[in-house]
């Protein structure tokens, strides 16, 4: 894992951010010797749709008031 100053950062980023893809190599930022960013590359073997996705657990309903009935809704008017 290589460092940077946010100075020096900021001044290349593009060019930074091109070798942070091509290398695939994690670059850390700081600001005054201390760890304020981190640049990882992106990786689309690493997402994974089952891992922690809380999306996957949700029921979505069509219907939201129909399962507790007319009733209820109306009584918490």
């Amino acid at each position: 894992m290589k460092t940077m100053g946010i100075s020096q950062f900021k001044s290349h980023a593009l060019k930074i951010l091109d070798q942070v893809a091509k290398t695939q190599e994690i670059i850390i930022i700081t600001k005054r010797g201390k760890p304020l960013a981190q640049i990882t590359p992106y990786r689309t073997s690493d997402i994974n749709p089952k891992s922690g996705r809380l999306s996957d657990t949700l029921v979505f309903e069509k219907d939201v008031i129909s399962p507790l009935g007319e009733e209820m809704w109306d009584a918490c008017k």
